[in-house]
């Protein structure tokens, strides 16, 4: 008997087995995603590095012509001094006995300030005052002996003529007429050089009290109450008094400067602290002579401001401005924009920059001259004439000559050529590097 075959039933897959190919399967498409994502991004970064880096090399800067006020200046630092100050010091030696006044108070002329102790110079008075009374005591003395040698001098004479008495008697009384004479002579001399001595110890005596020579306000006070003040040498300052109602601002100009500069000339300074406020004066004066800071030729440039509400204090920093030349509500354009009129200018900026092209976009004409960078723009443009590019409405390019007026460092008036609103070409935009393309073994670095 033939075995019977048991049916065929298909063997079941395990459960762990069945897990594993899902993870296996799901993993490899999130290894393709991320490959795909992978590729997707390095060549986006490809395109913006190597292939779209250039996109705007070439592009023409631009600015917009404006109305407002242009000022060509000097500048420079400078410190606040009063006007008008006096250093108040004494002429004779002794101990300052007392002060009477105090920093930051105001005084007037004559008001008494100090006092230096008067006891050695007192008694030198009196001194000199007793020693007076001595001599006009021995010159009456004299007066009187003269008045004798007079009376005998003539009783001998009337004596000679009637022939009695001797001519030595006679010569006797004449001798001691001029003795008497000599002596009161002598007398007056020593007097008057007595009251010249009297004169000085009393001035010195005066000293003792020190006077305000002016009037205004104590800014300084040097020497204490107490102090032994010594002037044999020289004159020991006690205090300052100074005059702040009219400030000095003594101003260091450069060597390269100082020849811009022009007696009469506005000026006007800000403070720290003082925000966007200006004072403003007249240059005065000049000092000739120079002082050198660290290699540096500098002048000293002084004018006065007013400051009747005393904002101002001594020893103030200011930063100072000469005004050169000036515009109030003119048209200007950035001198960069400029380009010096004439065959040699064409394809030169202000500063120095050759343009890369000219108003029809060629490159600049070859063996034009290179203009120094270091050249001022005021120099440049001397004559008045500029030449540049203005953007019109449809992008398109056009050269035009302008003339300019006052001029700084930044900025040109614009006499003719320009309206406010009109844009017009300040440089071009650099072509930026492209980046070295990664070798074929090199994968992009995702970031």
């Amino acid at each position: 008997m033939d075995p019977v075959e048991a049916p065929f039933r298909p063997q079941a897959v395990p459960a762990a087995q069945a897990a594993r190919a899902r993870r296996a399967r799901a993993a490899r498409i999130a290894l393709f995603a991320v490959l795909g994502a992978a590729l997707v991004l390095g060549g986006y970064y490809a395109w913006r590095t190597w292939l779209a880096g250039g996109a705007g090399a070439g592009e023409h800067l631009t600015a917009v012509v404006q109305r407002g006020d242009i000022e060509d200046t000097v500048g420079a630092t400078g410190t606040l001094q009063p006007r008008d100050f006096v250093d108040v010091g004494t002429q004779v030696s002794g101990q300052l006995k007392v002060v009477h006044v105090q920093v930051g108070q105001t005084v007037k002329k004559g008001d008494l300030l100090a006092e230096i102790d008067p006891t050695v110079y007192l008694a030198r008075v009196d001194a000199d005052r007793a020693q007076l009374r001595n001599l006009r005591a021995q010159l009456a003395d004299r007066q009187a002996q003269l008045v004798l040698a007079e009376q005998q001098l003539t009783r001998q004479q009337n004596l000679m003529r009637e022939d009695a008495t001797t001519t030595e008697a006679l010569h006797q009384a004449q001798a001691a007429l001029a003795s008497a004479t000599a002596q009161i002579e002598a007398l007056k001399a020593q007097i008057q050089q007595t009251e010249s001595t009297l004169r000085g110890d009393e001035a010195n005596l005066g000293y003792t009290k020190i006077h305000a020579p002016m009037a205004g306000t104590v800014v300084s006070q040097t020497a204490k109450q107490g102090q032994t003040l010594n002037a044999n040498q020289q004159a020991p300052i006690v205090l300052r008094i100074a005059d702040l109602s009219t400030m000095t601002v003594e101003t260091q100009v450069s060597e390269a400067d100082i020849a811009r500069l022009r007696l009469g000339m506005d000026a006007y300074f800000t403070t720290l602290g003082s925000g966007e406020r200006r004072w403003h004066g007249k240059l005065r004066q000049i000092l000739p002579t120079p002082k050198t800071v660290n290699n540096v030729v500098l002048y000293d440039a002084l004018f006065d401001v007013p400051n009747p509400s005393r904002d101002l204090m001594t020893q103030m920093t200011a930063q100072v401005f000469f005004i050169v030349a000036a515009a109030k509500d003119t048209v200007y354009a950035p001198v960069a924009a400029l380009r010096p009129a004439g065959r040699a200018g064409r394809g030169q900026r202000a500063g120095g920059a050759r343009e890369s092209a000219d108003a029809k976009g060629t490159e600049p004409r070859k063996g034009a001259p290179r203009v120094s960078a270091a050249l001022d723009p005021r120099a440049l443009f001397a004559n008045g004439r500029a030449l540049v590019n203005v953007v019109g409405e449809d992008g398109a390019l056009s050269e035009r000559e302008v003339q300019v007026g006052v001029m700084n460092r930044v900025s040109a008036q614009i006499l003719a050529g320009l309206a406010p609103g009109e844009r017009v070409v300040i440089g071009t935009r650099p072509a930026t590097t492209p980046a070295r393309a990664p070798s074929a073994t090199q994968t992009p670095r995702l970031r």
